[in-house]
């Protein structure tokens, strides 16, 4: 995922350096790099965010109240 976006990031800079003007080349890397490319990792990184705090939430489960499932009354 990262090398995608390392690749677009240096395609778009070459792109933005061979604009006319200082502000030409700004707005093709921010409109052209800098925003597609953080759409992208954004979208690509829901699935891990939601994986992380399922498994963070199942910790967090098993730290409140460890002994609970073994409540069988002693014999």
């Amino acid at each position: 995922m990262y090398i995608i976006a390392i690749a677009w990031m240096y395609v778009v800079t070459l792109m933005a350096a061979t604009e006319k003007s200082i502000v030409a080349g700004l707005l093709t890397f921010l409109f052209y790099g800098l925003l597609p490319c953080a759409l992208f990792m954004w979208l690509l990184g829901v699935k891990h965010r939601k994986f992380k705090q399922a498994k963070r939430d199942l910790v967090e489960d098993a730290m409140r109240d460890p002994d609970s499932h073994d409540t069988k009354a002693d014999q």
